[in-house]
């Protein structure tokens, strides 16, 4: 793996664990809703893995055409960039794409499950990024549903943003529910 994407892979798994001590920490509490129509933690745990599960079936998909690759252009880096300070902001919200509310199980496993989930979609991910040919480092990878085609360095950047945001929610969650 090349040290950029060791470094984000790090990044990444700080990000995770300190969500998962945050909703640990709940206890029972972490699968009582906020409100009505409102996730609980331990769901925001469960959106996180189905949405990290998508993502690398995705990447994994695409590398087995990665001839037909596209170079990622300058269009790109913008787009992930406004993705990236969207993500980053405290009053924006963004609903989960239709798919993905459809891939999330309705009955939730115990944390002490999900969490085991998660980490073997993380190992999946870092052998992923272990094999992942130098070539294609500036190729778009991933298809994100608001953004469009991304790097494999924007893809991992918003994976990362995308738990730093949820990160947000679960302490709200957790100020409500206390």
């Amino acid at each position: 793996m090349n040290h950029r994407l060791h470094l984000r892979l790090e990044q990444l798994e700080l990000a995770t664990t300190h969500l998962l001590n945050t909703v640990t920490a709940l206890g029972p509490k972490a699968t009582q809703s906020p409100g009505p129509g409102q996730w609980s933690a331990a769901q925001v745990v469960q959106h996180l893995i189905v949405a990290e599960t998508g993502i690398g079936q995705y990447m994994e998909k695409k590398l087995l055409q990665s001839d037909s690759l596209a170079k990622a252009g300058f269009g790109s880096f913008l787009k992930s960039r406004l993705l990236r300070v969207l993500l980053r902001l405290p009053f924006t919200r963004f609903k989960a794409p239709g798919y993905l509310a459809n891939a999330t199980p309705t009955e939730l496993p115990p944390l002490p499950e999900m969490q085991a989930e998660w980490a073997a979609v993380r190992r999946r991910l870092e052998r992923l990024l272990n094999e992942f040919p130098g070539n294609l480092l500036n190729r778009a990878i991933f298809k994100h549903p608001r953004s469009g085609m991304l790097t494999i360095y924007q893809t991992l950047d918003f994976m990362l943003d995308h738990i730093l945001h949820h990160q947000k929610q679960v302490e709200r969650i957790t100020r409500a529910v206390k």
